[in-house]
């Protein structure tokens, strides 16, 4: 089949979370499978900055409310994997913060991602790609520009996060050019604004999210951020695919990070992993070491940790925490160290070497999310031996069984984490640990069995769009 995979951020392009790994990872896995895939994506600035070898794949004139607008279409062919076909209009996509607005214009980001979709669109159709797979709202467009500008390619649509909506003042659809006849309760219609992610919702061919467990939650009030009656209403064309792990970046093994390579038949060389993390971060390592590595949202359960430090300083765990984000949660983490430096480390940037260095080193891994649609960083652990303490919630329900491969709890509490911890103390280096870490380890989480289950989701697109399939 041609797979033309549109999405806002990919490794190597530019990353802010766990999609630009999914955007790489996945249409690497279906290129592998014998199809033409291409990553289409933004040319933002800096990935003009990374200075990769380009070559012209054609240009396009895309009606656009004061004028036809010229885009420009770049493929970039990595040496492995499928190639990007990087979108160029410098107006729109010449930003530092593609998600953000531009000063006071408070629309930019969505003209940006407007233009993308209907650049996408237009590519679609002159590639004679047999399915377009979308990923979150700045995609959510294209199945209205393929309406807009036909003849429309079918459209697969990815749900990474749906708390994340692109929702923007009706006023925006004279300057993007979609008609008010799509402005309607099964269309961008969302209490009274226009919203990037339910166009995609409401109009795609099929839909798929990122777990079982997370397809089932969204069509409830509690999980569904006002679309799951939408959802529910079109619960047959849902898909729950389980995110997978690209094996080969993520291999204990192989890991120039850190300083013992180890595997699950020599799952005791991780010790010497443990011994330089805790050297390095001036914890006392006496006790079990829990690592997170995360955004410091309230989503990742930020909140439940700082709830828990109390009864986590009682019970002598040492905690190392590595990511950025909300400033109180910096702030608050900070306190923590300066208080107790022998207990608590904290940094708070992106570090992809330290990442490795707390995966490796840790004895357990905390993810006390208040909703997960999959996760990748539960996985990672397991990848590296490093049992996950979770929040039973999205694709941490799929990945994690509880007292197996690794510990669980439900209810979102303080309490509820702390009993996890204590059953996860007392499987630390007791009887069994090593055959845990083992379990663990032996884990498949490589994208062969999802990029099959996204086959025949794009048969059942092409099929439900009046189209034979092509593979």
């Amino acid at each position: 089949m041609r797979i033309l995979f549109a999405t806002s951020e990919a490794v190597p392009y530019w990353k802010t979370g766990g999609l630009a790994d999914v955007a790489r990872a996945l249409p690497d896995a279906l290129a592998a499978r014998g199809h033409e895939v291409r990553i289409a994506h933004p040319l933002y600035r800096p990935v003009r900055a990374l200075g990769l070898p380009l070559e012209p794949a054609g240009t396009a004139k895309l009606p656009w409310p004061r004028g036809a607008v010229r885009v420009r279409y770049f493929l970039h062919r990595p040496r492995a994997g499928a190639p990007g076909l990087l979108i160029d209009e410098p107006a729109h996509f010449d930003t530092e913060q593609p998600y953000l607005p531009a000063g006071e214009d408070a629309l930019a980001h969505g003209r940006r991602f407007a233009l993308f979709c209907r650049a996408v669109a237009e590519h679609a159709r002159a590639w004679s790609a047999d399915v377009v797979h979308l990923n979150d709202w700045p995609t959510g467009l294209v199945p209205v520009y393929g309406t807009l500008d036909g003849p429309a390619v079918p459209t697969v649509f990815a749900i990474h996060n749906l708390a994340y909506q692109g929702n923007f003042p009706r006023k925006i659809l004279r300057q993007i050019g979609v008609p008010r006849s799509f402005f309607r309760i099964d269309g961008l219609e969302f209490w009274g604004k226009a919203s990037f992610l339910k166009a995609g919702l409401a109009l795609s061919d099929h839909l798929v999210t990122v777990s079982p467990t997370y397809a089932r939650e969204i069509q409830t009030e509690e999980y569904g951020a006002g679309m799951d009656g939408l959802l529910r209403h079109r619960r047959a064309l849902l898909h729950g695919i389980l995110n997978g792990l690209d094996t080969h970046a993520w291999d204990p093994s192989a890991d120039r990070a850190i300083v013992a390579p180890y595997d699950a038949d020599r799952v005791a060389r991780k010790d010497r992993n443990r011994d330089e993390l805790v050297h390095e971060l001036g914890l006392d390592g006496a006790a079990p070491v829990v690592v997170m590595i995360t955004r410091l949202a309230h989503q990742k359960g930020i909140d439940l940790l700082l709830d828990a430090v109390p009864g986590l300083i009682r019970r002598g765990v040492r905690l190392a925490v590595l990511g950025d984000g909300d400033a109180r949660y910096e702030e608050a983490l900070s306190r923590l160290v300066a208080a107790q430096p022998r207990c608590f480390a904290a940094f708070f940037r992106f570090d992809d070497a330290l990442a490795r260095r707390l995966y490796a080193g840790g004895d357990f891994f905390l993810m006390p999310s208040l909703y997960e649609p999959c996760g990748l960083g539960q996985m990672i652990a397991q990848r590296y031996g490093t049992p996950p303490i979770v929040r039973h919630t999205g694709g941490l329900v799929d990945t994690v069984q509880d007292g197996i491969t690794g510990f669980a709890f439900r209810k979102p509490t303080a309490r509820a984490l702390l009993r996890a911890v204590d059953r996860a103390r007392l499987a630390w280096r007791q009887r069994g640990w090593d055959e845990l870490r083992r379990r663990c380890m032996r884990l498949d989480w490589s994208w062969t069995r999802s990029a099959a289950e996204y086959e025949r989701v794009y048969h059942a697109a092409l099929k439900s769009a009046g189209r034979p399939g092509s593979a």
